[in-house]
């Protein structure tokens, strides 16, 4: 197989994926619900937490300056934020509790009732996403799970969005979708 062909097999594999996202009913309503937790939980004053590893780190990183910022017009910024950006805290949570404690010390520390925890994980399996979970149940928050196909730890998740894959790169493609969507969503419903 030469470079082009290899190219376009990634390309209509994405596709696929996405296609499969797109028929996909229950994860669609699913999307469309916690669409409407963000709004809530913005309309009485209250803020989103997302976290991941790796590239999910980025991914929650990415999302929350959508919030922050704007997605796609000038309105007034939404508080969010990403756990996994501090190193200060990072590398302090770490050393002093351990990395599967990394979310949840944060969550405690950072997370007020009525808040929303967004957890993106391709495997559903990061023990400090499930850490996470524990202390959102603990504080009054709301948790969401971003997920891979296979059933996973991260199904306790107050709601969880699974991606109709088991291949890394095409689930993280659609988490970003479906990240994109929801601070659409919420921008829309909020200020357009």
């Amino acid at each position: 197989m030469n470079t082009l062909d290899i190219i376009k097999a990634q390309v209509a594999e994405s596709i696929q994926v996405k296609q499969g996202l797109l028929s996909n009913e229950a994860v669609m309503a699913k999307v469309a619900v916690v669409a409407d937790v963000l709004v809530k939980a913005y309309q009485a004053g209250h803020k989103t937490l997302w976290a991941g590893n790796g590239g999910s780190a980025a991914d929650a990183q990415h999302m929350a300056g959508e919030l922050v910022n704007k997605f796609t017009f000038d309105r007034p910024g939404l508080p969010a934020l990403s756990l996994s950006t501090d190193t200060s805290i990072i590398t302090a949570v770490g050393n002093d509790y351990g990395f599967d404690r990394l979310f949840a010390r944060q969550v405690e520390a950072q997370g007020c009732p009525g808040d929303v925890f967004i957890g993106i994980s391709t495997s559903g399996r990061s023990k400090n996403i499930v850490e996470a979970l524990k202390a959102c149940r603990g504080k009054g928050i709301t948790s969401v799970a971003i997920v891979g196909a296979d059933p996973c730890p991260l199904d306790e998740a107050d709601h969880v969005i699974h991606v109709p894959s088991t291949v890394t790169p095409r689930i993280q493609e659609c988490q970003t979708l479906i990240g994109h969507i929801l601070c659409y969503l919420v921008e829309q419903s909020l200020f357009a």
